[in-house]
């Protein structure tokens, strides 16, 4: 055969497979949900080239901005004076503040800083100020003298501030002299490097495994789902090809001519959500992470690709289908022994559970066969699982059955027979809606884990009195600036020192204050020291229990500002202030007040607050599983849906007679509520109970275990939606079948 003549044979084929994409049974449905999936796959591949451009941007940026630390050898160069500190937004992650001085002319400013702040001004980053605007974060450090620009932040989003303190400073410990930033000035010194978040991130292979195990699998099962839709019509288009002395290479043409246009659009649909990250920094809901637009244009060039990736391998699948379809070809009668082993194997479902969830306490603190006991019970449970479901449902689709037959309801009992005869479907989809929770369960389970003592603190803090605010001042300072910090609290919030006795476990405890603050304590204002041997505010236990130790009675005497201030200046002291109403202290006006006081400014919080600092990095970063989480749930319970719907529609030109005896396509909707909306709803709460039973054993043992509520709620309502999603779109096209029936 010559070549154009092939070629013509070619092109007629792909018109062939072309125009049985447009006629086949559920035609719609399959081009339909291979533009979704192909969306989701380009969408998937799209983020991960996104991921790795965002971790070449950061760290690029991130050794460019770190400080190198003067030497003998660079005594003459200019430098900057620098000192890195911390500050925090109420109930947030630390970020960095840092102080900044030039030492010499010319000093090197960091880059993003296009001008030195004049003393008592800072500089800060527009994430910080967005974030901070309701505590007043522009006016804490001093006057705003401008915004960091991007060149100078890990990421857009990122809080850092610049600051330059109105005294001054001096190049003696803990301040350093630093004469450049990034490689090109020297070698950079880790330890003077500001910002967080070399360390808070989890390597860039970790992100992308999420992105892969949450996101892009499912995408790809629902990509295979949507090309096996409507297989059996395919599967005879095939087998007469082959009788007809077609070759494979035939099939593999009209399997393309019929995937090729949907799958192009779903991968070109993707280009403008791609180009948006391209051209604008992206907020991430839920997680509230910024992307950087100028990294995805730097470095994300592989992002260029998807749409070509996803066209190749779509049509790959779509052959690859076609040609196993054909291999696997003739079905085989159910014997009697595999249904004696299916009951057998369902029989042992509930054990598995059971082990799954329970049998790690077996292994006592052994945290090797704990992990050994859960994963065998997990892998039970996932191999017994189906055929425990397939029992259960045939035995269900025989009540359905009889309950229809009972009250005339056509639906249910055309459901309910269709499920008892072939429980095998039905199974399948129940039992994808369970594993599908079971992973998505584990993976939240294994981040609490990691989480943990953040979780463990939020827990006992929880019951922490938040109506008082404990101030510390950072490094060395003066009863001059102490005094004046007192003077400069807010009018209503009244301070108070607390000083713990001079031996461990023995002598007084004393806290000192002035009558307003002492009596709102409950405490009596004596011109002389009072004892006092029971605490009975609330705050002032809450400061007993985090800032002493030991004591056997409360010393309570009257002091004014200037006695309490000489008091600030020993470290075992306590400065705390609270409200003479008894509400809740203007912490935003005390971090400001700090700053304007002392050199360095001061950590106000509430008792307990900084036990959560080390802990909130983990909180953030399980958002991100939790947003994938629940993402990559509803591209599988699309999948299992769509499923679902193609078995219910290949009974669609069955059921088409009954239109005669029922009067009307009500039979269509009510019938695949039961077959469809029905059996996904109870999978969803059934599979929430096993998921999060099985989930059990990875808290460490002597920790609260905890079910975050919320989360599963939500995974259920995506379970809910996308069944009834289906169940309308197969009654929908089922009537549609019968209409063209009767015709």
């Amino acid at each position: 055969m010559s070549g154009a003549r092939r070629g013509g044979l070619s092109l007629q084929l792909l018109r062939i497979g072309r125009d049985a994409g447009r006629r086949s049974e559920a035609a719609g449905t399959r081009a339909a949900a291979l533009a979704l999936s192909a969306f989701a796959v380009a969408l998937c591949l799209g983020l991960l080239a996104m991921v790795h451009a965002a971790y070449v941007g950061k760290e690029l940026r991130r050794d460019a901005r770190t400080p190198v630390a003067q030497t003998e050898q660079s005594q003459a160069t200019p430098a900057t004076l620098w000192l890195v500190g911390s500050d925090a937004l109420k109930g947030q992650r630390l970020f960095s503040v840092v102080f900044i001085a030039p030492h010499t002319s010319n000093a090197p400013l960091p880059p993003g800083v296009d001008r030195w702040p004049g003393p008592g001004e800072a500089v800060l980053s527009p994430g910080l100020l967005k974030a901070g605007a309701a505590e007043g974060i522009a006016g804490r450090y001093g006057k705003l003298s401008g915004t960091i620009g991007q060149e100078g932040l890990d990421d857009p989003g990122e809080w850092l501030a610049y600051v330059r303190p109105a005294k001054g400073m001096k190049a003696e410990a803990p301040i350093e002299a630093v004469v450049g930033f990034g490689p090109k000035a020297g070698l950079p010194a880790e330890g003077l490097a500001p910002g967080t978040g070399r360390d808070n991130d989890k390597p860039e292979w970790m992100f992308q495994g999420l992105v892969v195990g949450l996101l892009l699998v499912p995408s790809l099962v629902l990509l295979f789902t949507a090309l096996r839709a409507g297989a059996h019509g395919r599967d005879r288009r095939g087998a007469l090809v082959d009788a007809l002395g077609g070759l494979r290479r035939d099939r593999a043409l009209i399997a393309v001519g019929e995937a090729v246009r949907p799958v192009m659009w779903g991968a070109f649909a993707s280009i403008p959500f791609i180009a948006v990250a391209a051209f604008v920094d992206v907020r991430v809901p839920f997680v509230g992470y910024m992307t950087s637009s100028a990294d995805v244009r730097q470095h994300g060039w592989p992002v260029l690709l998807t749409p070509g990736a996803v066209i190749v391998t779509a049509l790959a699948l779509a052959v690859i289908s076609d040609q196993l379809s054909t291999r696997a070809g003739g079905t085989r009668p159910v014997n009697a022994s595999s249904s004696r082993r299916q009951r057998h194997l369902a029989f042992l479902c509930a054990p598995a559970i059971l082990l799954a969830s329970r049998g790690p306490e077996l292994a006592g603190d052994s945290s090797l066969y704990r992990a050994w006991i859960s994963w065998i019970g997990l892998a039970l449970v996932v191999l017994t699982l189906p055929a425990g479901v397939a029992v259960l449902v045939a035995r269900l689709g025989g009540s359905l059955e009889r309950t229809g037959r009972q009250r005339g309801w056509a639906g249910a009992l055309i459901a309910g027979r269709r499920i008892s005869r072939y429980p095998a479907a039905t199974a399948r989809l129940v039992t994808g809606v369970t594993v599908a929770l079971i992973v998505f369960m584990q993976a939240l389970a294994w981040q609490a884990m990691i989480g943990t003592y953040h979780a463990k603190m939020e827990e006992i803090l929880s019951a922490v009195d938040r109506n008082v605010a404990e101030i510390g001042p950072r490094g060395t300072v003066s009863p001059r600036e102490a005094a004046a910090y007192l003077e400069s609290i807010p009018e209503g919030n009244e301070p108070v020192v607390l000083a713990p006795p001079r031996t461990a476990g023995d002598g007084p405890i004393t806290i000192s204050g002035g009558c307003v603050a002492l009596e709102s304590l409950r405490l009596p204002c004596s011109p002389t020291p009072a004892r006092v041997d029971v605490a009975l505010d609330r705050r002032l236990q809450q400061l007993l229990q985090w800032n002493t130790e030991g004591g056997t009675y409360l010393k309570v005497v009257r002091a004014d500002h200037a006695e309490l201030a000489r008091q600030t200046l020993p470290s075992a002291n306590t400065l705390a202030v609270v409200k003479a109403d008894g509400g809740v202290p203007a912490f935003a006006a005390l971090k400001e007040a700090s700053y304007r006081a002392y050199p360095r400014g001061a950590q106000v919080r509430f008792p307990g607050e900084e036990w959560l600092a080390d802990g909130i990095p983990d909180r953030d970063q399980g958002r991100w599983i939790q947003l994938f989480g629940v993402l990559g749930m509803g591209i599988l319970m699309l999948a299992i849906g769509l499923s679902g719907k193609a078995e219910f529609l290949r009974q669609g030109r069955a059921l088409a007679p009954l239109t005669v005896l029922t009067g009307g396509y009500r039979v269509f909707r009510s019938s695949a509520a039961w077959a469809i909306v029905a059996p996904l709803a109870l999978a969803a709460l059934a599979g929430c109970v096993v998921a999060a039973w099985t989930a059990r054993p990875v808290a460490r043992p002597g920790m609260a275990y905890y079910v975050p509520g919320g989360l599963m709620a939500t995974a259920v309502i995506v379970v809910l939606a996308v069944s009834v999603v289906m169940g309308l779109w197969a009654a929908r096209i089922a009537g549609q079948q019968a209409r063209n029936w009767r015709a």
